[in-house]
């Protein structure tokens, strides 16, 4: 592993807040206090905005990444894209946005991300990232449409090593305005975590930005999950700026998108259908971008595989 490398995550992310505070009502966002902390409701309880699902997103970024909407690509179904990009995204990515803490309790499930994750490093994935994180104060996002209890919030806490009143935790589910958001400007991520799965050097990646379309919002969650994976699945194209060898960038980048696994080609709720609704049933190579592109910094060369599929699109948006 190479050195390690100390990113301000949690920091970041809680620099984002201030401003947000004074512009809850604008927001549709309310915050209550949990076992003395601060959670930030941005769906639950509360319409949530646009600009909600902006915040969730850059906050679940550790503040490495910007997040803004864009027109839709001719062809595409819909009216915006969203556009992620970031100058560390290892960090950004892998680090933080990356949903990879599963967080339960007494009838309780989240999906936990965001710079928290960096402060618990309970994941394998950070044996391999080289990236450290010390912070007195935690940061994260929780998808879900229940409110953490407050033995969930004492035990996130004590596994980020930080108080529960220092504990700040922004909670939206699928199907609400942020929530949708804040999961399709994960384009990126997607790139990156079935890059690092296919054995690419995270010390070789530079920069990165990422484009999907924005689906409507979902009646419920459960078909908000199908059209979050299918905006990236089968609208988002990824750019990464790395470092390394053109022929071996140009095998390698054959294997990143979606249609290198047999499961694309559908709606993704139809082959969540297919698999009793069991995440782990369904071939993990199918979670990356429809398109993505890996530029060779050291060349100039870039390399591009996949294709976008409006029509299944066009399908899951109906």
């Amino acid at each position: 592993m190479a050195d390690p490398r100390t990113f301000s995550l949690n920091q970041r992310a809680q620099d984002l807040l201030p401003t947000a505070r004074g512009s809850l009502d604008q927001l549709g966002i309310a915050t209550r206090s949990i076992a003395g902390g601060t959670c930030w409701d941005c769906g639950i309880e509360t319409p949530g905005s646009v600009e909600a699902g902006r915040l969730l997103a850059e906050v679940c970024l550790g503040g490495q990444g910007q997040v803004r909407l864009t027109p839709i690509a001719a062809g595409l179904p819909g009216e915006q894209s969203v556009l992620v990009e970031s100058r560390a995204p290892i960090a950004a990515c892998m680090a933080s946005q990356y949903a990879g803490w599963q967080i339960t309790g007494e009838k309780y499930f989240a999906m936990g991300s965001g710079p928290m994750r960096a402060l618990a490093a309970r994941e394998p994935l950070f044996e391999k990232l080289g990236i450290r994180e010390s912070s007195d104060h935690a940061v994260g996002v929780l998808e879900t449409r229940k409110f953490p209890t407050e033995a969930v919030w004492q035990d996130v806490a004590a596994k980020c090593k930080v108080a529960p009143e220092r504990l700040t935790l922004l909670v939206a589910p699928t199907a609400s305005i942020a929530g949708n958001l804040q999961i399709v400007a994960r384009s990126l991520e997607t790139a990156l975590h079935k890059m690092l799965e296919l054995g690419f050097d995270p010390s070789a990646v530079r920069s990165g930005r990422g484009i999907a379309p924005l689906p409507p919002v979902a009646k419920d969650d459960l078909q908000g999950i199908g059209r979050t994976n299918d905006a990236v699945l089968y609208g988002a194209h990824v750019t990464v700026w790395v470092n390394g060898e053109d022929a071996y960038l140009a095998e390698f980048v054959e294997r990143v998108p979606s249609s290198a696994s047999h499961d694309h080609g559908v709606p993704f709720a139809e082959i969540f259908a297919r698999y009793n609704h069991d995440f782990y049933k369904i071939d993990p190579h199918l979670f990356s971008p429809a398109v993505i592109t890996l530029v060779n910094i050291a060349t100039g060369k870039s390399f591009t595989a996949g294709e976008l599929a409006p029509e299944v699109l066009r399908q899951s948006f109906a």
